[in-house]
């Protein structure tokens, strides 16, 4: 897809410090840098790790802050990754026929209109058209008819369950992206978990201070009743504090581990080449919009952060589905997604 390659010259420009800063890092870290350079898989390792630490850490710090900033600033970002690497590169927007269907369950679901149902409907209906052999799609409604019968068990919980488990399928869909042949290649996943499994346990508490420190309305009453309504502590805030970590690393996976994966070439891109290969795939217009929602959320969150976030978790209620989506459609498929730059162990 080469929709509109080219941004004006002021808007790489303005990326050109970033490069310069990228560049005199690798130049500090000297020797290491190299490995890092040239092989993507042992960047994405280091970066993996980087995206679970920096997520425990700000967790531990203050996690009431990090669930109330990361919707706001890397939620639009992170929802143009999901239309991006879910829709746009693979083609999905060209096909015809039963994806308009799933499109319009999963506008529905997005607009709140028995959103569980629309949103697991619209699965059905990808295992169903997708274009793979009969035991794959067989399997893949199986699976779904699980889920339809754990959401009809669960009644009302089932929107709050998904939005649980969702940040545990973009761990899952990155995992599945492309190959994975290199010793270490498990370290992410199982550190994800590791950490996800202590917070849950109680072995990981948050700093004192940073539990106290919270925006206004946003603090672990508000959470709790929203992300754990009715379960008895201490498991109700240890559940609060493992969608903070979960939710963040969620980010993580979209805005630097798939794209990263994604890329057909081995070595990184300059900030200013990757801004143009996103001009490329989006387009200038969608491009605009994105911006100026992102900006609109932003400037929202400084006169009422409570009101932004609430609006903008509204707004991007069908992502959670589109993942899923995406997770059958690779299932059943099995498309060659970033082999053409796959290096060899």
């Amino acid at each position: 897809m080469n929709r509109d390659p080219h941004l004006p010259a002021t808007a790489t420009a303005m990326l050109g410090p970033l490069d310069r800063l990228r560049w005199m890092w690798l130049k500090l870290l000297g020797p290491w840098a190299l490995p890092l350079v040239r092989k993507r898989e042992l960047r994405v390792i280091a970066a993996g790790c980087g995206v679970v630490a920096f997520s425990l850490m700000a967790t531990l710090v203050s996690p009431f802050w990090l669930l109330a900033l990361g919707p706001v600033l890397l939620g639009v970002p992170h929802l143009v990754a999901d239309v991006r690497y879910l829709v746009l590169r693979p083609g999905l927007h060209r096909r015809r026929g039963g994806w308009l269907l799933v499109g319009g369950l999963l506008l529905l679901a997005g607009l709140g209109f028995h959103s569980v149902g629309c949103g697991l409907a619209a699965v059905a209906v990808t295992a169903l058209i997708s274009h793979g052999t009969w035991n794959r799609r067989s399997a893949a409604l199986g699976f779904t008819g699980l889920l339809v019968a754990g959401a009809w068990a669960a009644g009302d919980a089932a929107a709050l369950i998904f939005a649980h488990l969702h940040n545990f399928i973009a761990v899952l869909l990155w995992w599945c992206w492309r190959p994975r042949c290199v010793p270490g290649q498990l370290t992410v996943p199982l550190l994800f978990l590791a950490v996800s499994a202590m917070l849950l346990g109680g072995w990981l508490a948050p700093w004192e201070h940073g539990f106290a420190w919270q925006p206004a309305g946003l603090g672990p009453d508000y959470h709790v009743s929203y992300l754990a309504p009715g379960l008895a502590e201490p498991w109700g805030t240890r559940l609060v504090l493992l969608f903070a970590f979960a939710q963040s690393v969620h980010y993580g996976v979209w805005l630097r581990l798939i794209p990263e994966d994604d890329r057909p070439q081995a070595t990184p891109r300059t900030f200013r080449a990757s801004a143009r290969a996103l001009a490329a795939d989006l387009g200038t217009p969608l491009m605009v919009v994105a911006l100026l929602i992102a900006l609109g959320i932003a400037l929202w969150a400084v006169a009422d952060l409570a009101a932004a976030r609430e609006n903008y978790l509204r707004m991007a209620l069908f992502h959670g589905y589109l993942e899923l989506i995406a997770a059958t459609w690779l299932f059943v498929e099995r498309p060659d997604l970033g082999r053409s730059g796959h290096e060899s162990p």
